[in-house]
């Protein structure tokens, strides 16, 4: 009950307060495994989504984010955060497994196939972890575009600001014809591929046919 309460009162200072855009909400399952695949402009985006949906969206966070106040905590738990320990010998395979359980228990999952936040506003190339997830799954992936959650929340900010937000969800992906070719690379990379491609139709960003750079996110914010 607490955690409904805080994402219904999240929902409703975010539509009050920020009065984002939203676009393609009908195009969202109401069931059914779905992995959402976000672009990352800012820390929000894990968030943004998760609390404006109706439905819960699972994604990944940082353990240490469950370790302050109880508030916190509840806040965290109630958008659907996980919490993985980073830099303890969790692989990214481990990673992907959590993911696998949420959605084959039928629930929907957050990722950002680039893996970090883009340091100049463009959307790199996807990591094919994203791929992986709705091959092993026979999970629908929609494709999410946010605009404008750089300004929003800033890198290094810690208070949002007032600023305008669209959010755009793209027709859902069905990739069950490569049923049981999750360990092909080609077929990995081809479906990626295919995504980030959606989600730049959507976001209107530039795309850029390489990985971010380790760190170039943390180097832009400084």
């Amino acid at each position: 009950m607490l955690y409904r309460m805080i994402k219904h009162v999240s929902r409703l200072l975010i539509r009050l307060f920020l009065r984002p855009k939203i676009e393609g909400l009908e195009k969202v399952p109401a069931r059914g495994p779905v992995i959402f695949a976000i672009n990352h402009l800012s820390v929000i985006d894990s968030f943004i989504v998760p609390i404006l949906l109706d439905r819960n969206v699972s994604f990944l966070a940082k353990a240490e984010y469950f370790k302050g106040s109880r508030i916190q905590a509840a806040f965290f738990t109630a958008v659907g955060a996980i919490g993985v320990q980073r830099g303890a010998g969790r692989s990214a395979r481990e990673s992907l497994d959590v993911a696998v359980e949420v959605l084959n228990a039928g629930g929907s999952f957050g990722i950002h196939p680039e893996g970090t936040r883009s340091p100049d506003g463009r959307l790199y190339r996807g990591k094919t972890g994203v791929a992986r997830l709705a091959l092993e799954t026979g999970a629908i992936v929609v494709p999410v575009g946010l605009i404008g959650t750089e300004n929003l929340l800033p890198p290094g900010s810690k208070i949002p600001r007032m600023a305008p937000v669209t959010i755009r969800f793209g027709e859902p992906l069905d990739f069950s014809r490569y049923e049981g070719m999750a360990s092909s690379l080609p077929i990995l990379r081809s479906v990626t591929d295919e995504i980030m491609y959606s989600i730049v139709e959507l976001s209107d960003q530039e795309y850029v046919d390489r990985y971010q750079q380790p760190g170039a996110a943390a180097k832009a914010a400084a």
